[in-house]
């Protein structure tokens, strides 16, 4: 049987990197919400005549969200940063760009003090009650990692090995999935054992070490390490459902969606968008829904 064990090593507060942002709960999200009206005078987000009229959408975009986001040297780049930049040549009106921390941008979206979210926003169930969203922009599944070397051909191979992840994130969740979907097709064996990390860098840290077989986490960000580890490091097989990172406006409010989505979608079938995404990610998206409303 498997045993679930809390790493508690660490003795400092790290930063994740990555998608940890994405995979955390969203109440974080509805207190910020709720405390940003509180503060703020309530605004309705602008049809698509309103934007048209006054010649440009107002967007907000996170300041320091690698690859997605970020700014280097004064500049704003990333991935959505040179998505927005494809899309600002083929809107009919200008775009207005705000370059803020992630914990004002979907509160900025809800009051309307901002047209559109055009930053990471991992969809999800409770997220849908707020926002609409774009179509998607990329994909968020949750493969494994593993040592350069490793017996560990296929995610079959994970039947009693240790694997590590990070506590509290939407990989753990489906770690405990795939190791009951394990179970099931070998006779009642799972992981040997799932360990919790506070952060990924001690995780990769130990499966180089070797304490761990493997490690879970996005493939977007499991080839950030292959990247700069790729004498060290090998990506594995998906053990998780996909989910989607797209762009947000407040529920109800079609004026930039429509305006931004048309354009997303053609960016889709020049192919640009998956351009984008290998250079970005390392690897591309095709058959992402176009919608998930």
């Amino acid at each position: 049987m498997s045993s679930l064990t809390n790493h508690r090593n660490a003795s400092k507060k790290l930063r994740g990197t990555g998608l940890r942002r994405l995979a955390r709960s969203s109440f974080s999200l509805m207190f910020a919400i709720a405390a940003f009206a509180g503060a703020a005078h309530t605004a309705s987000a602008a049809t698509a005549d309103e934007i048209k009229s006054r010649g440009y959408i107002s967007v907000a975009t996170e300041d320091d969200f690698k690859p997605f986001e970020f700014v280097d040297n004064g500049t704003a780049t990333g991935y959505d940063n040179e998505m927005l930049a494809l899309v600002k040549k083929k809107l009919p009106v200008q775009v207005r760009q705000q370059i803020m921390p992630w914990s004002g941008i979907l509160p900025g979206v809800t009051t309307g003090k901002y047209d559109m979210a055009v930053t990471a926003v991992l969809v999800t169930p409770e997220r849908k009650g707020t926002f609409d969203f774009t179509a998607p922009l990329a994909e968020s599944t949750t493969f494994y990692g593993t040592k350069k070397g490793s017996s560990i051909k296929s995610a079959d191979d994970l039947v009693g090995k240790v694997i590590g992840v990070e506590t509290g994130s939407a990989m753990l969740t489906d770690v405990k999935a795939f190791d009951e979907q394990l179970k099931k097709t070998h006779g009642g064996n799972g992981f040997k054992q799932i360990i919790e990390y506070p952060a990924y860098p001690e995780a990769y840290q130990d499966l180089a070490l070797g304490r761990l077989d493997a490690v879970a986490n996005t493939q977007i960000n499991l080839n950030s390490l292959l990247k700069t580890r790729p004498d060290a490091f090998v990506l594995g097989e998906k053990i998780g459902s996909p989910v989607y990172i797209a762009w947000a406006v407040k529920k109800g409010d079609p004026g930039a969606l429509q305006m931004v989505n048309s354009v997303l979608l053609d960016l889709r079938k020049s192919g640009e968008m998956y351009q984008m995404q290998k250079k970005w990610f390392g690897a591309s998206f095709e058959s992402m829904p176009q919608s998930i409303n």
